[in-house]
């Protein structure tokens, strides 16, 4: 990892924190390098308080920490973005995010096409992702086809739970087909902009 340039901005570094699931942008602070290493070694995050004057780990009174899951550095050194699994709510004043936003997104998606590409590498005993990679493209292809009639059969009825959980399998299904084929999200997500632009 290259190191960053805590003599830029008087000894304190920007630090983006983003969750690494949904995507989104928690909140803004500071480090010196004793916090940076200090992040490094206790995988959560401890700022720089500028009106504390002193380390500060997020969550050290509310028990809101903020577990590190990976740590960027941008192309001029001087900047972290680092991705977290937020432990409850991240703004003092008890919002998710310190923007004042819902901290939710379509970022699961990528989360759990990283999962399904995981278990296709790494295969684990029980997994039903990893059946449906052994039972290969018949059964994969066969499991979305009755996935979507059903979406189609509870899209007529009214019950909204039963009609998102159909959506989900739907959903879920479609993604472990891309992976069996060795296609991303993104490749389906290019097409349908390419489509938008035309």
């Amino acid at each position: 990892m290259k190191q960053p340039d805590f003599k830029k901005g008087d000894g304190l570094i920007p630090v983006i924190i983003q969750d690494a699931i949904t995507q989104k942008v928690l909140m803004l602070g500071y480090m010196n390098e004793a916090a940076w290493k200090k992040t490094q070694a206790e995988k959560r995050v401890t700022f720089y308080s500028r009106s504390k004057q002193r380390l500060w780990t997020k969550g050290e009174t509310s028990g809101n920490f903020l577990n590190v899951v990976d740590i960027k550095l941008d192309c001029d050194q001087d900047t972290f973005l680092i991705q977290v699994n937020p432990v409850g709510p991240v703004c003092h004043r008890g919002s998710e995010t310190c923007f004042d936003e819902k901290n939710e997104g379509i970022g699961f998606l990528s989360h759990l096409q990283k999962t399904i590409h995981e278990r296709k590498i790494n295969p684990q005993e029980g997994s039903y992702t990893n059946h449906l990679f052994n039972k290969g493209i018949n059964k994969i292809a066969q499991k979305v086809g009755e996935e979507a009639v059903e979406v189609v059969i509870e899209a007529k009825d009214d019950n909204a739970d039963l009609f998102k959980n159909e959506c989900a399998d739907l959903l879920y299904h479609l993604i472990v087909l891309l992976e069996y084929k060795s296609f991303d999200l993104k490749d389906i997500a290019k097409v349908l902009e390419e489509r938008h632009n035309k």
